[in-house]
Parts: C-alpha cells; structure tokens; sequence
C-alpha cells in the first residue's frame, strides 16, 4: 500500500494538481486584492458612498449595565455584510472572465491538420467501383 501511495503521489497529475492549487491561490489573493481595493471603491463611489457591511436588521437590542457597559450584545441580522459578499462574487467573476478572455486571445489557433492521403468518400468510391468491375 505504501508503494502504491508513493507511486501515485510521484506521478505528474499530482504534481500538476498541487502547483496548479498553489497558483489558483495566488492569483486568487491577486483578483481579490483587485476587486477590494480598486473595484469595490468604484462601486461604492456609484452608490453614493453606502457601506453595505453596515447594514443590519436589528432583532433585539443591546442591553446596557448601569455603568454603560454592554451586558447582552445586540441580535442583528447583517444583511449587508451578506450583500458585500455578493458584490464581490459578481467582480471576482467578471475580473476572471476578462483574464480567460485575454488569455484565449493569446493563443494560436489551431489549424486543422490536411488529412493524409484520400478521404473516406474517395476510398468508398474505389471500393465501389472495384466491386462493379
């Protein structure tokens, strides 16, 4: 079992898989970065500088001591934060379509290799024509 283990792990989809994990994380950290401080901005400048991460449903309120002190923490639903999240979704999609986009334009496109030799049809009809003779 330990020589199966170790002939799976040093094979090449491992070490593909592992370094294409290593590098989905990077550019993750990279794309995030991007929708955090450069689009998130823009979209917050378009909406009238609203802080949807502020934006809750109070359930219950805090209850406060005789000193100020919070005793019992309020009971919110945060919605906003929950809308952040979804923002970010929808940028980080749009910013990893436009980096596939501009990759695809960069490859070659792949020519059709010239078929080697008659096609099906041509042997088809020398067959034909051998049958009739």
């Amino acid at each position: 079992m330990l020589k199966e283990f170790k002939n799976f792990i040093s094979t090449g989809n491992v070490i593909d898989l592992a370094v294409a994990v290593i590098l989905g994380a990077a550019i993750g950290g990279v794309v995030n970065g991007f929708v955090s401080d450069i689009a998130m901005p823009f979209i917050g400048h378009f909406t009238g500088g609203v802080d949807f991460s502020e934006l809750k449903y109070v359930l219950d309120e805090p209850v406060l001591g005789v000193d100020g002190a919070i005793v019992t923490p309020e009971n919110a639903i945060k919605y906003g934060s929950w809308l952040n999240s979804i923002i970010k979704l929808v940028a980080v999609g749009l910013v990893l379509f436009l980096i596939v986009k501009a990759y695809n334009k960069t490859k070659k496109p792949v020519e059709a290799a010239a078929p080697s030799g008659p096609s099906e049809i041509d042997l088809l009809t020398e067959i034909r024509d051998a049958l009739k003779k």
